[in-house]
């Protein structure tokens, strides 16, 4: 393997840029889907954005998930094509030509000629496809950019129409008018969907006008309100709820008599006469005197005197004067009549509500119902299609409708018509694209009838799986329950048009379903559908020439029909993929934000459901959104985020798509985004994961120059019956892990993944390599070592297989290393297989190595709470747990490593929970409260005083009854609080527990113990001045020490009594200052002072030391050639003439010296490689 770099000088984003490199030259990808053509393919829908806007973190958390699952699926044995996918068509791409060209009316696109304008929109479809590119391919993400599909191509507009055809085959289709909201800014109407997509908080005019009552004994007049005085021009009726009271009402001082609904009888103005004013003019404005109405909550008002109440269904039927004369000819004996809905609430205005049908969803339905207006036609809209009054309403003609507000309530109170005016601030719906106010407009239109297949839709629902199921089990099925019949038409240009010919008068339509129909029909050669090819073909009529032709209707596709279509689109089905489409339908995979369960995941299902009675799909994600880091919406506007590029750029793009995702996110909540989340990603994961990695990497190096031959890895069945404890965990944990993934990938739960994963290698760099650093430096043996770095080197390769959909890049640059160790590795990581599990997993292990990490925590707590640092040794830890079993590992096969870790001398056990600790249960309020609400505080109170019997009875059983509810064990925390025992009572000893377990430290000082503290303060300070001289740990070095002052007969008792702990902690025996040679490369030295103990440490270069009286026997006492022999050997890399005495079993051949002989040197006998093992063989003779 290659040498790597320190982790401070390793750059992720450097690292990445190399990688796409190799995938490039490699064609990583390609290679990917050809290998494994043959197998099963899995089919995944990628739904298609806009290419006008520049990819953000929302794209690029959903292309991650995207990219997560289907490289999992490629590793587990299927064949994963993904296309990318642009939606071309539709508003967004209008509304920038039409700010771009300044266009602002219907009429002048028409005067422009559609084709020039549609042409104008197709140049822009593709503007920022090199930089969707760019950031979909640098955040690793594998899909086909060169087979793309644009829902602007022939194919996928031809698909689109057959999807129409059979949903008008099936009767599914229809014509007619839908008050719906309307966009005067984009001139079209726009889906609820869209509508709910920009609401904001604006203040409008509010008004109450009086409709006079005809043949009333009193000249009473109805009081209606609204906030839409454009509306009022149109009105035909009002409403009012039958079984609601009404009263009618005359002022003392005016003598205006008003009906409305009691409980809204405050809301009236003030009756009083004001200057200039005589009885029965306006009554006022809201600017008057306040309110005393004596309304339902019993605030007074004695300026009106109540005439009678009565029903609001005995109100139904009575006419009123119009308060215009705009509609008197047409609806003169239909309408300007009360009419009565439920719709209709005594929470807000009158209680009577003014209808307009032509501006208000219920008051289409309201008139429909009662026959003032009928289906079809003949409905009369007095708004155009930029938002301002018809010819008809001459007062106020070609003003835009919210500027003409002013004038209606000035014309309203010119009329005496006005009983009140004001303002309100609501939240109010604005175009997502044009930001205009949304209006409500009946438009004709052409509908997919969805009601009729809505219990379908449900039933469908229920046969795909979600991640999370609440969004499919709440949101989604709701939606879908009171799902309403969908407008699929535009009145716009740049779209699929409506494949809808129709004869003049309308008695004739025809629908093609294929190019090939039309070609047919018309005699004409189609090779482009958008409107300004084909809406100049015309076919004859069917009944003959004297009915002249069929005209294509105008309208052209709402682009969430195209989207919706696109299963069958994007492949060009029924046309072409016929056997592909009916054997992997439905697919098995999408994944989007919550915010399309009204939009794509809506519109999937719809079409499916009418098409084939099927849902489009069979498993979800859904994501929530990615708000900036004040919790607001990401704005370019308010630079309220860093971009992505900067994100990227710093850090990488994998830690950025393991932020994303291992965030709240991914189970449809909202993810505020911080860069230092990112940051915290790079330093708490990757770093310690990579050097992990180079921990590796550096001491199978060190072991090839030992042993002077190439490392391999042993196989892992051999490593499986490793007696080394450790080696059993970290196995049994990668096999768990294996197993984990699987299991949770395979259900889509990639929120559940991520923190095992991230645990996994927690628990693997700061356990098992932590731990296991002699073993793995070899200073157990080098078998011993060899075995340690073959399960590190399996369990890096293992993890790295497992992360390798999730960190792409960071997997490959670590296999591409790892792999030079196999002859026939995959060249790539994502070639490979996914590890299958199936090996052993030892649970007792697993967990007794969990609970070692417990105790060694709440060892440090103690130790922190003492000011004891772990530098101190400690003579004993008692360690409390009812497991025999865990008891028998943290004194036996892991006691090592607990004394090790916390410097403790012995460690023993107790199987008595009651021996040191009293018990006590606290309630789980984080668990429990939702669960019991106001039953909380009696459950609370009865487990806090739960007995200790009932408490070890609960620990025993797992659950236990309190006040009716059952509670198990993640219920009720057991805590247990330290008792000390009557016989170390007075002793300096403390406890800390956590759970069902508890640890006692001894805390007494012990002289015995201080020159084992030194010994570890002595390396403590060695470590750091290797680290300080830039040291790798394969660097060998001498280390020397040399008291100070009258440190010297102190010292030395520590270094001899100590000499076997420093010489295995340093690697190499610590040697008297006296030893150093006087041409050693000193590098670093420090003085430092220790309980009054006062030395300096020296690092050198190694030395080799010759016996110059062996080498004088070896030329028969020539003291040149001698001298010959010493100067040849220096001169030698240091590395190499070390690998070549080990291979050559200490002993080599100099016969290169001119006019020398030839002689045999032997290793510790003429020659020694360091100062050490000079030292070590004068103490052994």
């Amino acid at each position: 393997m290659d040498d790597v770099c320190e982790g401070k000088d390793y750059s992720f984003p450097e690292q990445e840029l190399k990688i796409l490199d190799l995938w490039s030259r490699t064609r990583a990808f390609e290679t990917q889907l050809e290998l494994t053509k043959h197998l099963p393919e899995y089919v995944f829908y990628d739904g298609p954005p806009f290419a006008t806007g520049l990819p953000h973190y929302g794209h690029i958390l959903a292309g991650t998930i995207k990219d997560i699952v289907t490289r999992y699926q490629s590793m587990t044995g299927h064949h994963v094509t993904r296309r990318f996918g642009w939606d071309c068509h539709g508003l967004p791409v209008e509304f920038e030509i039409d700010q771009k060209l300044g266009i602002r009316t219907r009429k002048e696109v028409i005067d422009m000629g559609i084709g020039k304008y549609n042409e104008e929109c197709r140049g822009i479809v593709m503007r920022y496809v090199g930089e969707w590119e760019r950031t979909v391919r640098r955040v690793g993400r594998w899909i086909d950019f060169e087979n793309d599909y644009k829902t602007m191509d022939l194919g996928f507009m031809e698909s689109v129409w057959w999807v129409f055809g059979q949903l008008y085959e099936k009767g599914l289709v229809y014509r007619g008018f839908k008050v719906m909201p309307y966009s005067t800014g984009l001139k079209t109407p726009m889906s609820n969907f869209e509508a709910n997509m920009n609401y904001k908080d604006v203040d409008d005019p509010e008004v109450m006008v009086s409709f006079p009552i005809i043949d009333d004994p009193h000249n009473a007049s109805f009081v209606a309100w609204t906030t839409t005085p454009w509306t009022l021009p149109s009105n035909l009726a009002l409403c009012v709820k039958a079984s609601l009271p009404y009263v009618k009402v005359r002022g003392k001082f005016s003598g205006a008599i008003f009906v409305v609904a009691k409980a809204r009888l405050s809301q009236l103005p003030v009756d009083k006469i004001k200057e200039g004013k005589t009885a029965g003019d306006s009554v006022g404005d809201r600017g008057g005197s306040k309110s005393k109405s004596k309304d339902s909550s019993g605030h007074e008002d004695d300026s009106y005197e109540e005439l009678e109440e009565v029903p609001g269904s005995s109100l139904v039927g009575k006419k009123y004067e119009p308060l215009f004369e705009y509609f008197i000819k047409e609806f003169k004996d239909i309408a300007f009549r009360v009419v009565a809905d439920d719709y209709v609430t005594d929470d807000s205005g009158t209680g009577i509500v003014h209808c307009a049908p032509a501006f208000g969803e219920d008051d289409y339905r309201v008139c429909l119902a009662n026959e003032i207006i009928e289906k079809g036609p003949g409905l009369i809209v007095a708004v155009d299609d930029d938002g301002c009054f018809i010819e008809k309403i001459t007062d106020f003609k070609g003003q835009y409708i919210k500027d003409a507000n002013e004038a209606i309530i000035k014309e309203v109170q010119k009329k005496g018509r006005l009983v009140k005016r004001g303002s309100i601030r609501h939240s109010y719906p604005f175009c997502w694209r044009s930001e205009k106010p949304l209006i409500y407009r009946a438009v004709p239109s052409w509908f997919v009838a969805v009601e009729q297949i809505k219990d379908q839709l449900v039933e469908n629902n229920q046969k795909t799986y979600w991640v999370p199921d609440f969004v499919k089990e709440k949101r989604f099925h709701n939606w879908l329950e009171n799902a309403r019949d969908w407008v699929i038409s535009r009145s716009r240009f740049w779209g699929t048009p409506l494949p809808i010919w129709m004869s003049e008068d309308g008695e004739e339509l025809v629908v093609m379903d294929s190019i090939k129909k039309l070609e047919e029909l018309s005699g004409e050669k189609v090779t482009d559908l958008h409107r300004h090819m084909i809406d100049h073909i015309t076919i004859p009529s069917a009944r003959g020439p004297e009915f002249g032709v069929l005209r294509r209707v105008d309208d052209v596709f709402d682009c969430w029909f195209e989207s919706g279509s696109m299963p069958y689109a994007y492949i060009h089905y029924p046309f072409e993929n016929a056997e592909l489409f009916e054997k992997n339908f439905p697919g098995h995979f999408v994944a989007e934000g919550i915010d399309q369960t009204r939009g794509w995941f809506y519109t999937l299902m719809v079409l499916s459901t009418a098409l084939f009675g099927k849902p489009a799909f069979r498993n979800l994600i859904c994501n929530g959104l990615v708000l900036a880091g004040d919790g607001k919406k990401m704005s370019k506007k308010l630079r309220n985020y860093p971009p992505p590029s900067e994100v990227i750029d710093a850090y990488g793009a994998d830690p950025l798509r393991l932020y994303l995702i291992n965030s709240p996110i991914v189970r449809a909540e909202n993810l505020r985004f911080k860069k230092e989340g990112v940051y915290n990603v790079v330093r708490d994961v990757f770093l310690p994961w990579y050097n992990a990695y180079r921990f590796l990497v550096q001491n199978v190096r060190r072991l090839e120059i030992e042993c002077s031959e190439f490392f391999v890895p042993t196989d892992q069945s051999i490593l499986e019956k490793s007696s080394n404890v450790l080696d059993q965990w970290i196995n049994s944990a990668t096999e768990s892990l294996v197993h984990f993934v699987r299991q949770e990938m395979d259900a889509y739960r990639l929120y559940t993944v991520v923190p095992y994963l991230l645990k996994y290698l927690d628990n693997l760099t700061n356990i098992y390599v932590r731990f296991n650093r002699k073993r793995l430096k070899g200073r157990t043996g080098n078998a011993d070592c060899k075995t340690a770095l073959s399960t590190l080197y399996n369990v890096l390769m293992t993890s790295c297989k497992v992360m390798a959909p999730f960190t792409p890049f960071f997997t490959e640059v670590l296999y591409q290393n790892l792999r030079k160790l196999y002859n026939g590795a995959e060249e790539s990581i994502h070639h490979c297989r996914f590890p299958q599990g199936g090996g052993k997993i030892g649970e007792r292990i697993e967990q007794s190595v969990s609970r070692m990490m417990k105790v060694i925590d709440l060892a440090r707590n103690i130790r922190e709470r003492h000011n004891k640092p772990l530098k101190t040794p400690l003579r004993r830890m008692v360690v409390v747990h009812p497991d025999v079993d865990f008891l028998d590992d943290i004194t036996g096969r892991l006691g090592e490593y607990v004394r090790e870790e916390l410097n403790i001398r012995s460690i023993d056990s107790c199987n008595d929970p009651l021996k040191f600790a009293s018990l006590r249960a606290e309630p789980v309020f984080s668990a429990l409260g939702k669960r019991l609400g106001k039953f909380m505080q009696v459950v609370t109170k009865e487990v806090r005083a739960m007995s200790l019997e009932a408490i070890l009875a609960f620990e025993k059983d797992g659950e236990v009854t309190i006040a009716t509810h059952c509670l198990k064990q993640g219920d009720i925390k057991i805590i247990r609080d330290f008792k000390c025992p009557d016989d170390l009572a007075g002793k300096e000893i403390d406890a800390e527990g956590d759970g069902d377990v508890l640890v006692v430290l001894d805390l007494q000082p012990d002289e015995s113990l201080f020159e084992a503290g030194i010994a570890r303060e002595i390396v403590n300070r060695i470590q750091k001045l290797r680290k300080k001289a830039g040291l790798e740990p394969t660097d060998v070095v001498e280390v020397y020490i040399k008291p100070l002052d009258d440190a010297t007969s102190s010292l030395q008792r520590v270094l001899d009594s100590q000499e076997h702990y420093i010489s295995d902690a340093i690697g190499s025996p610590l040697l008297p200052f006296d030893f150093l040679p006087s041409e050693a490369a000193v590098f670093a030295e420090e003085t430092h002072s220790i309980s009054d103990l006062l030395f300096t440490i020296t690092l050198s270069r190694t030395s080799l030391v010759f016996d110059f009286k062996s080498l004088l026997k070896l030329y028969g006492g020539n003291n040149e050639h001698a001298h010959c022999l010493e100067a040849y050997l220096l001169s030698r890399d240091y590395y190499n003439l070390r690998a070549e005495f080990q291979a050559a079993q200490g002993k080599i051949k100099v016969d290169c010296i001119e006019n020398v002989p030839s002689v045999e040197v032997v290793k510790g006998q003429h020659v020694f490689l360091t100062v050490g093992d000079h030292l070590l063989s004068k103490q052994a003779d």
